[in-house]
């Protein structure tokens, strides 16, 4: 007996019976409460990263990162006040071509600053999954400009959250610089004498390549033959994290939590089948998009609260073991969000919430419709 299927024998014997989530005709074709997990093909695609998160307790007044791109690239940055006093915060956008160039902002969310995190996550995602934001900004060469598309979504009280993504399209070379200025401040004229702020402790900043991912399952989904089932994401061995380079001083990062990456997950199922999501990690609010036979649409994880994960108690290192080895167990702690029911072809547009927390699953089971 492997170590996973010690480790369920284990647990089976202690588990609690599966809550209310199946019909009796359901629950008869799964007289336990066993997941397995589903094997998937992961590839990597897409233009660059720039991902802002560190320092994410901003205590001065700099340039919290900066980096070159060109062609298609997203922005991601996530940073709180933490100085006492009014801040503001500045993209800028430099042309370092001898020639015209512009940006196109294809997609973009962005919350009002905040102290209620999870709020700032789920509105930004929401926003960013909607894909309703454009833009374009056109530079003369060598020129910079200031982009705020809103200046009320740029000032930041003490204690204050900012956080926004966007992807754009750079024509040529442009430099990005992501930072935070005194309130009365020509943001220009300060880019002239500010310094880049050091990373804090968990260095979760930096430039990543190939900045999507798509999971596609390796054979359709089969209740009859598959049971109950589910696949990872973020838990860094069933689906890695990314690494990149900190340009401001070329030392070699990890995006812990593939934040800002945008996933495509392909399914197809044999039958009629209800997807949910379920967080492993902690408190978790976010948003998806799902498209399906031609339609598509948002929803938010979970759709009737702000947040949910708070009601999962914390996995024991075996627990988490099994389900990293491909058994995991639904019981009645289990919090799940739902996607819909679908049957055949269906995927999701999925990216890692801000001030949500890590791994969770997608759990595939028999549908009840």
């Amino acid at each position: 007996m492997n170590l996973a299927k010690k480790i369920l024998a284990a647990i089976l014997a202690a588990a609690t019976s599966l809550s209310a989530f199946f019909s009796a005709a359901h629950a008869e074709n799964f007289p336990s409460t066993v997941m397995h997990k589903l094997d998937v093909y992961s590839r990597d695609s897409g233009g660059t990263l720039i991902f802002s998160d560190s320092p994410e307790y901003v205590n001065r007044n700099g340039i919290l990162y900066t980096d070159t791109v060109s062609g298609e690239a997203r922005i991601l940055f996530y940073h709180l006040n933490n100085t006492g006093v009014r801040k503001r915060f500045a993209i800028i956008f430099e042309n370092v071509s001898d020639e015209k160039n512009s940006i196109k902002i294809t997609r973009g969310g962005l919350s009002v600053p905040n102290r209620n995190y999870l709020s700032v996550g789920k509105i930004t995602q929401t926003m960013y999954m909607q894909g309703e934001f454009r833009d374009k900004i056109f530079l003369e060469r060598y020129e910079r400009k200031v982009y705020a598309p809103d200046e009320k979504y740029f000032h930041m009280q003490p204690g204050q959250l900012i956080h926004g993504i966007c992807d754009l399209v750079a024509e040529k070379d442009v430099r990005i610089y992501l930072m935070m200025y005194p309130e009365n401040a020509d943001p220009l004229e300060f880019l002239n004498r500010a310094e880049i702020l050091p990373k804090d402790e968990y260095r979760l900043r930096g430039t990543f390549k190939n900045m999507n991912r798509t999971l596609t399952l390796k054979k359709p989904y089969d209740w009859e033959r598959d049971g109950l089932g589910y696949i990872l994401i973020g838990d860094n061995v069933n689906d890695r994290f990314k690494t990149g380079i900190d340009a401001t001083d070329g030392s070699a990062v990890v995006n812990y939590g593939n934040y800002g990456i945008n996933y495509t997950l392909n399914f197809s199922t044999r039958f009629m089948t209800r997807f949910c999501l379920s967080p492993l990690g902690g408190h978790y609010a976010g948003a998806l998009r799902y498209k399906y036979h031609g339609r598509t649409g948002v929803i938010q994880t979970p759709d009737q609260r702000l947040f949910f994960g708070d009601r999962t108690p914390p996995e024991s290192p075996n627990v988490a073991q099994a389900r990293v080895e491909g058994i995991s167990l639904m019981t009645n702690t289990t919090e799940l969000s739902e996607l819909g029911n679908y049957r055949g072809q269906v995927s999701f547009e999925y990216s890692p919430p801000g001030a949500s927390n890590l791994p969770i699953n997608i759990v595939l089971m028999p549908s009840q419709k």
